[in-house]
């Protein structure tokens, strides 16, 4: 079928719900999911064990730096994500979800054949779900600042998604508000099953 869906894509900055949006789609289509992450390292989480290079990285960086190497890092990995979207259209459609998604990529991959989402939520929203995924009030002080950096990176790159989002018409929502997710999550799967008829 020269029409049938290839893939949603699902971005964010992290913690923003993509994982579980992702999975809730995979899981009702019976479509594989992937993350970005698993694709390229880069510093990215100072826990549940902290490498010294990655805690080097945090505590030696500003916060411009440090946003700045995530974008970086995030451009180039676009073409081996152009080339997973090339491959998924000769066999099985996937949901692809990760942070490397950027808006303005998403905007030039999505198609009768891919759709897209971009998840933001609200700053607060965001810090509460990374302290609580670290542990926050069992950290040493000395983690806590680095989990601390981490969540400003985060919040830096929440609101880079929301404004490029919304320049470039991208469906979105915010995932401080579950209903919204729910919608989005209903109309994508709505989409693949009406594409793959």
């Amino acid at each position: 079928m020269p029409d049938a869906p290839v893939a949603i894509l699902i971005a964010g900055a992290s913690h923003t719900g993509k994982s579980t949006l992702a999975g809730r789609i995979g899981a009702a289509l019976n479509w594989p999911v992937l993350s970005t992450d698993g694709m390229a390292r880069h510093p990215g989480r100072p826990w549940p064990e902290v490498r010294p290079e990655v805690a080097e990285f945090y505590d030696r960086l500003g916060d411009d730096t440090i946003h700045w190497f995530l974008r970086v890092h995030h451009q180039n990995m676009r073409p081996g994500l152009v080339r997973l979207l090339e491959d998924a259209a000769l066999g099985n459609p996937l949901v692809l979800e990760g942070s490397a998604l950027r808006p303005d990529l998403l905007a030039m991959l999505r198609s009768d054949r891919v759709a897209t989402i971009c998840l933001t939520g609200q700053a607060d929203v965001l810090a509460a779900r990374i302290r609580t995924a670290t542990g926050y009030d069992g950290l040493d002080p000395g983690q806590r600042r680095l989990v601390d950096r981490f969540i400003t990176r985060s919040q830096r790159d929440n609101d880079l998604y929301r404004e490029e989002a919304g320049d470039l018409g991208l469906l979105s929502a915010d995932t401080g508000n579950p209903g919204a997710v729910d919608q989005a999550c209903t109309d994508l799967i709505a989409w693949a099953v009406a594409r793959a008829q």
